[in-house]
């Protein structure tokens, strides 16, 4: 009686310890704060969200909208831990001691540039002069227009520069703008699906110094400093969500929009089939940035007095945190 006794007990025992083992280890939550509304730029992230990436890495990831402070300043001050920006402005930020790092390229070459209805016969930068340009009020909007439009003996001073704010590209073109900055693998397919014909000038035709990363990943040197295996977690995920939306375009559209019904379907198809081959493009891998890039793009920065200093680059941007 008392051998059935000790082996009943024996046998609560080992379960309680097998309990034990089994109870998966607690996830570490970090923030990722987007830059925009979700597009395909995103699409990745929500690969490695669906797909658990995230969680095989040990994390538990929070992808949210940005607020008023906007992505940077929230990563900047350690509110969030990563955060969706773009090379323009981690350069400005890092020469106002503003401690941004970027980790990631999430797309290999700048795929923005100039765009306008056929009807407004914008077909190359001095065409500019006497239109009307419809911005968000940044200095470096000027600026690469001047320097597009210098190429052809032509100046932005003839060119009026107008805030649209808020107003989508299509709303802007049909009432007093004739032309605007856009990202091709969005509004640009887009205007096909509408079937609205338009003229691009690609900056990266223009110039090498605008073949800058936008958008890139980003986090701060703190936790550089204080987290770096956390990062390196974070990447793998990441990386590993952005191959799969290069292999399989059609599936990674599916997930996004999943995880964003009141997208349009048919836009984000469109759209990620043209954005995936885009992704890693030329590079070893995807997410690899370059010292090149980074120094290109800061001099054409200075050189137009749109940086209060000139850049520290190697501090600005590290490839250490993606897989090998």
């Amino acid at each position: 009686m008392k051998k059935i006794l000790f082996a009943i007990i024996g046998m609560f025992i080992l379960a309680g310890c097998g309990n034990e083992e089994s109870t998966p280890e607690e996830l570490e939550e970090v923030t990722l704060v987007l830059d925009w509304t979700p597009n395909t730029n995103h699409t990745g992230l929500y690969v490695a969200e669906s797909k658990e990436y995230f969680e095989d890495e040990g994390l538990d990831v929070e992808i949210v909208m940005p607020g008023e402070a906007g992505a940077d300043q929230t990563v900047a001050s350690g509110q969030a831990e990563f955060g969706i920006s773009y090379q323009e402005q981690v350069t400005e930020a890092r020469t106002q001691d503003i401690p941004l790092v970027s980790i990631a390229a999430v797309i290999q070459h700048n795929t923005s540039g100039f765009a306008a209805p056929v009807e407004k016969e914008i077909t190359s930068p001095a065409d500019f002069a006497g239109k009307t340009y419809g911005g968000w009020g940044a200095p470096v909007e000027s600026a690469v227009i001047d320097a597009l439009m210098k190429q052809e003996d032509a100046s932005v001073e003839d060119v009026d520069i107008v805030n649209m704010g808020n107003t989508d590209f299509f709303t802007a073109v049909e009432r007093d703008v004739d032309f605007a900055w856009i990202y091709y693998g969005w509004t640009g397919i887009e205007a096909e699906l509408r079937g609205k014909e338009i003229d691009m000038i690609y900056l990266t035709d223009y110039s090498e110094k605008l073949d800058y990363y936008t958008p890139v990943i980003t986090t701060n040197e703190d936790m550089i400093e204080e987290n770096p295996e956390t990062i390196k977690k974070f990447m793998a995920a990441v990386s590993r969500g952005y191959q799969d939306a290069i292999d399989n375009p059609e599936e990674a559209a599916d997930i996004l929009i999943e995880a964003q019904p009141d997208l349009d379907e048919e836009l984000v198809h469109a759209s990620q089939e043209w954005i995936s081959p885009r992704y890693q493009d030329d590079a070893d891998r995807w997410g690899e940035q370059s010292e090149e890039v980074w120094s290109n793009y800061a001099e054409f920065m200075f050189e137009n007095d749109l940086l209060e200093r000139e850049l520290d680059v190697d501090a600005a941007y590290t490839n250490e945190f993606l897989p090998e």
